[in-house]
């Protein structure tokens, strides 16, 4: 566990430093390019409101859909158990082919599973390497997707019954995987800016303006949103920011905090909350959903707030 830990908090210092350190090259690469006019100036807006719809439909997703231990891949706990799952399947199609198992070498009917998995000599000339490694590949990735889904979705649940607790995490722990998100998309406008020739950057500079824009406003989502359940000891240029609603504001994100949690999603600038509100947009979508799947949206928010009720 130690371990994990301390590997999560280095890709968070990698993912961070990397970042910044593109963030600013581009800029300064940006900055001989910029020719202030409409067009601009709309790409920059339509930048920021695509960073908060994106923060508006993940939350709203993270919030609405899924489950912590989700059916088959939450039932799934050890390493163990995968390689049996995999090899279950796998019994059946050597059996069939009159090929011994691995688990059960002379296995001709229903013979009790033994808990220790041994693969002989005589089993490794039969079986194929590449069928091993497809094996343990799955069972690795079963684990993976299910521990991802698990630190995905727990936040989210965790975050309603406690929302100051965001409050409580340093600024690398903050935002290390917002920051993660937005690498390839600046090392490629990067890279474009130092590699392009200025007539093909100025025909393409709006769109680096756009994307430059919705990544800055993408890896300071939780930043953003940390300040919004901060109500002491705020800078005052992040009051600010807030007062002007540059940013999310405080008062206005205590919306989203009222239970059930079904409205105000998108919280890095928040513009989008009152027009998607006022369209029913994402009622009609958990409509479409749950018609379509038979899912009931927040039902495992729900489950959540009832056993810390």
């Amino acid at each position: 566990m130690g371990e994990t830990l301390l590997g999560k908090r280095l890709q968070e210092w990698v993912c961070v430093v990397l970042c910044v350190v593109l963030c600013a090259a581009a800029g300064l690469l940006m900055a001989r390019h910029v020719r202030a006019d409409a067009a601009l100036a709309l790409a920059a807006l339509a930048g920021v409101l695509t960073a908060d719809f994106a923060s508006g439909f993940v939350h709203w997703a993270a919030d609405t859909w899924g489950a912590v231990d989700l059916p088959v891949i939450g039932k799934v706990g050890t390493m163990r158990h995968l390689y049996e799952l995999v090899y279950s399947k796998r019994d059946y199609l050597i059996l069939r082919r009159g090929i011994p198992s691995p688990i059960h070498p002379a296995r001709t009917d229903v013979t009790p599973r033994i808990k220790n998995i041994t693969i002989t000599q005589s089993h490794v000339a039969r079986v194929t390497h590449s069928r091993q490694i497809a094996c343990c590949s799955l069972a690795f990735a079963v684990l993976w997707i299910k521990r991802s889904v698990q630190n995905f979705l727990r936040p989210f649940r965790e975050h309603h019954i406690d929302p100051t607790s965001i409050t409580r995490h340093d600024f690398i722990e903050t935002n290390g995987d917002n920051f993660a998100i937005t690498i390839p998309v600046l090392a490629r406008i990067v890279w474009q800016l130092a590699t392009y020739d200025d007539d093909t950057v100025r025909d393409r500079f709006h769109w680096i303006a756009y994307w430059y824009l919705c990544c800055i406003f993408v890896a300071m989502t939780n930043q953003i949103h940390k300040w919004s359940h901060t109500y002491f000891g705020l800078p005052t240029w992040v009051v600010w920011l807030q007062d002007c609603h540059v940013v999310l504001p405080r008062r206005h994100h205590r919306i989203h905090h009222v239970a059930p949690h079904e409205t105000y999603f998108c919280i890095t600038t928040g513009w989008l909350n009152w027009p998607l509100e006022k369209l029913r947009f994402w009622p009609a979508l958990e409509a479409l959903i749950e018609a379509l799947t038979g899912c009931k949206p927040r039902a495992d928010d729900l489950k959540w707030a009832q056993k810390r009720s």
